[in-house]
């Protein structure tokens, strides 16, 4: 059913085009996070410059997040999101041509501003997409990141195992990409006008306790993912003994895992309910984590990382959609907070593992990703005092910091 007064071929064409968007998204992620082996290689980079490297990534995307905020409220999620992620595929080459640590350090910084730009952005498109269908569907179109993710790393490990050069591997993933997207730019919907209804800062005062869990939730399971992304490779390879090509396929069996029961998502909540479905997913992300890093076989290792990757896919989708239905707030702003906080938690993931890695060892600082899971389950009783998912939220959010 859709919003009153919206034209259904009009929103169905917005669905495909953001579709297109998430799974692009994904591919680009995982087109570089399953080359991070043989990048880290070529350049010869202990772990703790390589989470000084990803850290430059981080603070490029803080750096976007606030400015595209404001992008979107001017100019509407279509305009943004259609630049930025043509941007970022043309920027994707970048990493390629790296030849230190500080040459890749700079490339990430402008690659992880395009990618946080874009990531705002299509999430602003799904939301009014959402809205106008007046049905749920941002666990669907997160579940095409993780397809892409799935198909990125696949590519990836393919490419790694016949030797595949990566800066020809890059470019010639940002050209195929830049094309797809530069022909679903034409299905999105134009938000200019809902985007200049823009959301106001919620003030710290103002925070319902029940949006600081929900938050730290975000915070929490992102940080697990940004992680994940980041180290599964670099994990296979340099403690249990993977080869390139088995090494780059682990990302691929946690994208897979999550985007099959993101894909689900929606069955899943309705039968367990939101505060059941984040804690058995935490839980069994924390199980599947421990498996992944108590086994001395890389094989055997996939099972553990495709329930790590199963436990995290619907929290996300769900928790930020919580945000929106606290009560006593704004939507828009609700969804704003739980969003922010949770990206820096995305963003910061990755570094912190690698300096960990430093201190201890690569198997011991992905302990943190199992703490963090914990902590979720523990907070996931927050969410018994909210509504059930219901109808979308109506705004769309700009993220504060």
């Amino acid at each position: 059913m859709f919003a009153a007064g919206a034209d259904p071929k009009v929103v169905r064409r917005g669905w495909w085009g953001t579709v297109i968007l998430f799974l692009v998204h994904g591919l680009i992620v995982a087109t570089w996070v399953s080359r991070i082996p043989a990048v880290q290689t070529a350049l010869r980079l202990p772990n703790g410059v390589l989470g000084l490297a990803l850290l430059s990534s981080a603070v490029g995307a803080v750096s976007a997040i606030p400015v595209t905020g404001w992008l979107v409220s001017r100019y509407g999620s279509k305009r943004i999101s259609t630049g930025s992620s043509l941007l970022l595929c043309s920027s994707l080459a970048l990493l390629g041509l790296a030849s230190n640590a500080a040459s890749l350090a700079a490339a990430l910084f402008i690659v992880g501003a395009f990618a946080a730009a874009m990531d705002v952005s299509m999430n602003a498109q799904g939301l009014e997409v959402e809205k106008l269908l007046r049905s749920p569907t941002m666990s669907r179109f997160h579940g095409m990141f993780s397809l892409g993710g799935m198909i990125g790393a696949g590519i990836g490990g393919v490419a790694a195992a016949h030797n595949v050069g990566v800066l020809p591997h890059f470019a010639a993933s940002g050209a195929f990409n830049f094309l797809a997207l530069a022909g679903a730019s034409r299905l999105l919907l134009d938000t200019h006008e809902t985007a200049l209804q823009r959301e106001h800062r919620l003030p710290l005062s103002k925070i319902p306790r029940v949006l600081f869990a929900l938050s730290a939730i975000g915070f929490c399971c992102l940080l697990s993912e940004g992680a994940m992304a980041d180290w599964t490779a670099v994990y296979l390879k340099q403690v249990l003994q993977a080869g390139a090509g088995t090494a780059a396929t682990g990302y691929a069996v946690f994208s897979a895992s999550m985007a099959i029961f993101r894909f689900l998502g929606d069955i899943i909540t309705a039968r367990l309910g939101p505060m059941l479905t984040v804690r058995t997913g935490s839980l069994v992300a924390a199980g599947g984590l421990v498996w992944a890093l108590s086994v001395q076989s890389p094989g055997w290792s996939f099972p553990g990382l495709a329930a790590t990757g199963a436990g995290f896919s619907v929290i996300i989708p769900l928790v930020f959609g919580s945000g929106g239905r606290v009560e006593s707030i704004n939507p828009g702003a609700g969804i704003a907070t739980v969003t922010g906080i949770g990206y820096v938690g995305f963003i910061v993931g990755p570094p912190t593992i690698g300096f960990a890695s430093q201190l201890f060892t690569l198997r011991y600082a992905l302990g943190i990703v199992v703490a963090c899971c914990l902590i979720s389950a523990i907070l996931a009783r927050s969410m018994r005092s909210l509504a059930a998912p219901g109808a979308p939220s109506t705004a769309v959010p700009e993220i504060h910091f």
